[in-house]
């Protein structure tokens, strides 16, 4: 391409080149309106919304305090642990269980080292929720209960006739006679009478929490059921889940696997049936069965 070529390219006519002055002339104010014109607009400022903004900051600080605060725990007796409580506390379903089978034959852990024992829990966990068990009165004051006036010699021992009363006829007064029974320990003797509607042997004292061995045998020496109560029985084959958890022997779990065997093999004849499902207290069985209708 030689110099004349070339040069044909730059030829442009009188408008042609006013076109493009123009141009660069448009180009060049347009960059100096970029550099020295300020376009941010100005933001209308609301007392309302500047109000608002001072209380939002006020309430993310308060969230995040509460967010470092953990819940209150209370004090508990650990023989009555739940699983979602032990699943709450840390404990495995493994541990939980290992107590639950622990109570399930009438025994009680009455110290963090038995409890530790039983459920095989670690030392960091067992320091960590030790200090919010509450266990009755009776386990912190053994040497009290354990201090019996035993007389060797039947001539130097006081003898008193016992009268044997029906426990279902007894009254917190003649509770508290019995020694190892306060106020506290014969009102809830009281209220498991209520619950259940009356006793049926003197076995279901062991059920009551707070009665050490020997007072269970102090009360066995002064009370009996004499007579049957009047018990208005659960009818097994009709009573719905809810009305099977709230008897007290039955828990929600066991009453839903009662509602699932009688719906799916019809009607419960007796209580021999009951022992066939997973969960029932075999060892109750007899006393269990007085409470229900079939």
């Amino acid at each position: 391409m030689n110099f004349k070529t070339l040069r044909s390219f730059f030829n442009f006519t009188r408008e042609q080149r006013t076109g493009i002055f123009v141009l660069f002339a448009i180009i060049i104010l347009l960059q100096m309106i970029y550099f020295f014109v300020d376009f941010g607009f100005e933001t209308k400022e609301y007392p309302d919304k500047q109000k608002w903004l001072s209380l939002q900051s006020e309430i993310d600080s308060m969230k995040r305090e509460s967010e470092k605060e953990s819940p209150k725990m209370y004090l508990f007796n650990p023989n009555f642990i739940t699983d979602y409580k032990g699943y709450k506390l840390g404990m495995s379903v493994e541990e939980i269980d290992r107590l639950l089978v622990f109570r399930k034959e009438n025994k009680y852990v009455n110290s963090p080292k038995e409890f530790q024992n039983v459920t095989k829990i670690s030392d960091s966990l067992l320091n960590v929720i030790a200090p919010y068990f509450k266990f009755p009165d009776w386990v912190n004051n053994k040497k009290e209960f354990k201090e019996y006036n035993k007389y060797p010699n039947k001539a130097f021992a006081k003898k008193e006739k016992i009268i044997i009363i029906d426990i279902n006829q007894a009254t917190k007064e003649d509770l508290i006679k019995i020694y190892g029974i306060g106020e506290a320990i014969s009102l809830r003797i009281l209220k498991q009478k209520e619950n259940l509607g009356g006793f049926v042997s003197m076995e279901q004292m062991k059920d009551v929490w707070g009665l050490s061995p020997e007072v269970i045998e102090n009360l066995n020496s002064h009370f009996k059921v004499s007579v049957l109560p009047n018990i208005k029985k659960i009818d097994v084959n009709n009573a719905s889940l809810k009305e099977l958890s709230q008897f007290y022997y039955f828990r929600y779990a066991l009453a839903k696997e009662i509602v699932t065997y009688r719906s799916m093999r019809g009607n419960i004849n007796n209580i021999e049936d009951l022992t066939k499902i997973k969960g029932f207290p075999v060892d109750k069985a007899k006393i269990i069965g007085l409470y229900l209708d079939f």
